[in-house]
């Protein structure tokens, strides 16, 4: 028995055509382009989220120094200042200072200098009982985008505490 090659036999033993390596080409680059996209959006991520937490951390930071300050309102006579009954009277502070997060580089270069700005606000919530509010607001700038953020820590405090 002899057997003959047709013509239909012959496209069966060719290569691939330009038109399949092109579209195998086009959905390898698909594919390529999306897992450094997602790579590169969670280094993004993991960057905004340090920042986030030494911000936080700032915030924290903050309002307990203001909760560390001397507070005796039966004292007498009354008085407000350093080393008197009411070192934190009810007031605003505003404090500068470079967050600390991991960089590269050598410390305090300016390129891996990220400001944040700390205000602190003590208000009398009520007088009997004497009760206080301090609220610490940290604004920082992620720097890709240059957006501003805002991480807050509110406290309550009596006297003596």
């Amino acid at each position: 028995m002899q057997t003959r090659l047709g013509p239909s036999d012959r496209k069966a033993n060719r290569g691939f055509t330009l038109v399949e390596i092109v579209v195998a080409i086009v959905i390898f680059a698909m594919v390529i382009s999306g897992a450094i996209y997602g790579y590169v959006q969670a280094n993004r991520m993991a960057e905004w989220s340090s920042m986030s937490y030494a911000a936080q951390s700032y915030s924290s930071q903050g309002a307990e120094q203001a909760r560390a300050a001397d507070w005796r309102p039966r004292d007498w006579p009354p008085a407000t200042g350093p080393g008197t009954m009411d070192e934190l009277p009810p007031t605003n502070y505003t404090t500068s200072d470079i967050l600390d997060i991991p960089s590269k580089g050598q410390p305090g270069a300016t390129n891996t200098d990220f400001w944040v700005t700390n205000y602190i606000r003590v208000t009398d919530v009520s007088a009997n009982p004497a009760v206080r509010q301090i609220r610490s607001d940290c604004v920082w700038t992620f720097p890709r985008t240059n957006q501003r953020y805002t991480n807050t820590t509110i406290l309550l405090r009596a006297p003596d505490q």
